[in-house]
């Protein structure tokens, strides 16, 4: 009876359900680990008032979302004021409210040129249709691009480690 209770627990430790794996973007400089077999979509967002087509490169594991949004802004100057609105959108689609905010900002070397790059990391409580949602993000802008890295589901369902591993893999290129 015990080594069949230490086969069940010993398999359960292997669960497939995080299936993790490396994915580089076809379409923006960046690389993630997947917690599962990605898909992507591109359409038109407005993102405060600027006009742009979003990536979306997504996958679902237990309840949870785990995505990467990218958009290309027309001019650097721009960056900052899109990626306000990204985070405001996901923010708003669990009609949450930001429980933490960090910002961070570094010049970075860009090829020949410096570029300036801004982040922040934010957790966000919210409610859709009756049920608690969280949303832990990481966004990102950097020369014309903006980036959101999200995990997204219900309350009980996000698991905290597999968020942190999930955005703590997200590289620039």
């Amino acid at each position: 009876m015990v080594l069949s209770v230490a086969a069940a627990i010993a398999l359960a430790g292997c669960s497939p359900t995080y299936n993790w794996r490396d994915y580089t973007s076809p379409d923006a400089p960046y690389r993630v680990m997947f917690p599962a077999k990605p898909a992507s979509f591109t359409r038109p967002v407005d993102l405060g008032n600027i006009k742009v087509d979003m990536t979306m490169t997504a996958a679902e594991v237990e309840n949870t979302i785990f995505a990467v949004g990218t958009a290309k802004v027309p001019d650097p100057q721009q960056a900052q004021a899109a990626l306000e609105a990204m985070e405001a959108a996901m923010v708003k689609n669990i009609n949450g409210t930001v429980t933490s905010k960090k910002s961070s900002s570094v010049a970075v070397a860009s090829g020949a040129t410096m570029a300036q790059s801004t982040s922040e990391e934010l957790d966000a409580n919210g409610n859709v249709n009756g049920a608690p949602m969280r949303l832990i993000g990481h966004f990102e802008a950097r020369d014309k691009r903006v980036y959101q890295v999200v995990v997204m589901g219900k309350t009980k369902s996000v698991n905290q480690e597999q968020a942190e591993q999930f955005l703590s893999s997200f590289k620039l290129l």
